[in-house]
């Protein structure tokens, strides 16, 4: 059998200072850390240090600079949880090449939609080679099909190249470290561009500042190797500061959370993260007895991000795992995106959760986040998880709808400008204008509010419903249906559509689990019910089957998926007005079979 790397390391911690993350590789190979790769029964198929890595992705990268491309060409790399992604990546770092990482994950439209989303970014980042495990080579090859390609194929493939003498000059700073495709949770996947030094300034300062790096620490990750904390945060931090990391297939975790459990407690992680939907799944999926069977007291650092924060999923899980040690100041809540490099704030290490109760007819009237113990008066409440403060480098602004800096606790969208902000959007001048200034300032899309110096996201510019001249956050409809007993975290989503009175009208689709027709009346008219008491809104609720509701290429939740879904079963795609008849009727009783996307 074979032993996962060990966590202490000889060498000096170093997590800053390098030219390119080649060269971070390089130092990390001096030491004994490195990758430890899992199945799903929780065995260890593969040890791999970084010295091996940097031996094999060195060796490839002479095969990869003997093909003769153009230095910067992409090379399109399927992000299974596969030890070759890694030496791939890190080979395109060597031979002056850019990877770009691809979505592992066949979704519910099945294979066709699959090799379609994959062919469309092959042509998207104008991919020159593409590799893909074994398990994802027929995808590849069926969306590889009639382009020109120098190489599509397994490691086995690129190996077969023919070998250069010797190695082109270095990675410099302001190269092009990778292209990181976003979720797609608002719009067709846009790869960001991301330089050497843009990379490293971040990783440097989610290193010292935000999980405040030890000697001994060791990550643990089931995160994609596509999404950006995955691969920068989880692939990329431990390289950076030479910490052996454990690797358990997203796959595997969403069929046995509990296995994330088993493996910290094992190996005694000490930093892992997961966007909250991962927290609640497994505390959901805790069954008597599991408990007893873990040691959690090392994880130190439970980092919590990708997506809007909700307590008190957390709090179910902090609450399960208590007899097994963990603590709930180990929550590190934080901020960021692919257009970043990955993070912007962290709250304070040690902190855990730290939620702000708001006066909620204040927010959606007047986008002011007033205290609740400031509004006597108020008689509904939200609240929202504190991110902290920026990292070092940035600058952050709030900005209101006419461009002026909002006041403290005034909700606008935030901008950034910072070391780590991408150069832009891949052959996407339109895009990279729209999302960029002249002077450097990133339209994150995200709105906020600033709290002293604490950041507060409340939600995507582009989501936010406004009813009756009221603004309604479509995560408020779904966190009251997830309340409800029929209803799991992450079974709804919202949005809203135009009504034939030019009005906006709210849309509530539910995954329900209760099959029998006079409960599900049931579900609607409460959720009707609760919305109306809760809103002051009218709500078109649609139950829909398990497993409808379409999900990024992260695994987030697609409202805009959701939406169009939606418009397609009511045969509205080429008129998206919501005629009166649908919106009076008991949806549930006549919505059709929901098609999948």
């Amino acid at each position: 059998m074979p032993q996962p790397t060990p966590t202490d390391n000889s060498l000096p911690l170093k997590t800053s200072g390098y030219r390119s993350l080649a060269d971070a590789l390089d130092y990390a190979s001096r030491g004994a850390t490195g990758c430890n790769f899992y199945n799903g029964r929780g065995d260890l198929t593969c040890v791999l240090p970084y010295s091996e890595l940097r031996t094999r992705a060195v060796e490839l990268a002479l095969r990869l600079h003997g093909m003769g491309l153009e230095r910067g060409s992409r090379i399109a790399l399927v992000a299974d949880t596969h030890p070759d992604f890694q030496v791939l990546f890190f080979a395109c770092q060597y031979a002056g090449l850019v990877p770009v990482p691809l979505p592992a994950a066949v979704h519910l439209g099945g294979r066709q939609a699959f090799v379609a989303h994959l062919r469309a970014m092959l042509k998207d980042c104008q991919a020159q080679a593409a590799f893909a495990p074994e398990s994802f080579a027929s995808f590849l090859a069926e969306a590889a099909d009639g382009m020109e390609l120098r190489v599509a194929g397994t490691l086995e493939a690129f190996q077969q190249l023919p070998r250069a003498r010797a190695l082109p000059a270095p990675p410099q700073p302001d190269e092009l470290a990778y292209l990181q495709y976003t979720s797609g949770s608002t719009r067709f996947p846009r790869g960001t561009m991301i330089t050497q030094s843009a990379v490293l300034a971040n990783l440097a300062g989610i290193l010292q500042f935000g999980v405040q790096i030890r000697r001994g620490d060791r990550f643990m990750s089931w995160l994609p190797y596509y999404h950006d904390m995955g691969l920068v945060g989880l692939i990329l931090g431990p390289v950076v500061s030479q910490l052996s990391v454990d690797y358990l297939g997203t796959r595997e975790f969403a069929m046995r959370p509990r296995l994330w459990l088993s493996l910290m407690s094992a190996n005694r992680s000490t930093i892992s993260f997961s966007p909250p939907f991962g927290y609640a799944l497994c505390a959901r999926r805790l069954r008597r007895g599991d408990v007893e069977k873990f040691d959690l007291g090392a994880w130190r650092v439970a980092g919590v991000g990708a997506e809007m924060i909700r307590a008190p999923w957390l709090q179910r899980f902090a609450e399960a795992l208590a007899p097994a040690g963990f603590s709930p100041t180990a929550f590190l809540p934080c901020y960021g995106m692919a257009e970043c490099s990955l993070a912007v704030s962290f709250s304070p290490l040690g902190q855990g959760l730290e939620t702000d109760r708001l006066d909620a007819d204040r927010l959606a009237r007047d986008r002011i986040a007033e205290p609740a113990d400031h509004a006597p008066d108020a008689t509904r409440f939200t609240e929202f998880v504190n991110c902290g403060r920026p990292l070092p480098g940035y600058e952050v602004e709030i900005r209101t709808a006419d461009g002026a800096h909002a006041a403290e606790r005034e909700c606008g969208v935030i901008f950034l400008r910072g070391k780590s902000v991408m150069r832009g959007y891949a052959n996407n001048p339109e895009a990279s204008a729209a999302a960029l200034t002249a002077d450097g300032w990133l339209n994150t899309g995200d709105v906020g509010y600033r709290a002293g110096d604490s950041l507060f996201i409340t939600g995507r510019a582009k989501d936010l419903l406004i009813i009756n001249g009221r603004n309604i956050w479509p995560q408020d409809l779904e966190y009251l249906a997830e309340q409800q007993p029929e209803v799991r975290p992450e079974d709804a989503s919202a949005f809203s559509i135009p009504g034939e009175d030019g009005s906006e009208v709210a849309v509530l689709v539910v995954q329900c689990r209760e099959q029998d027709t006079f409960r599900q009346a049931d579900l609607v008219e409460r959720l009707k019910q609760r919305i109306q008491s809760e809103f002051g809104i009218a709500c078109l609720i649609e139950l829909v089957p398990l497993h409808t509701l379409p999900r990024t290429s992260s695994g987030k939740l697609s409202r805009s998926g959701a939406r169009l879904d939606f418009l397609q079963r009511n045969n509205l795609e080429n008129r998206p007005i919501l005629p009166r008849e649908l919106v009076d009727r008991t949806p549930h009783t006549e919505a059709a079979e929901p098609t999948r996307t």
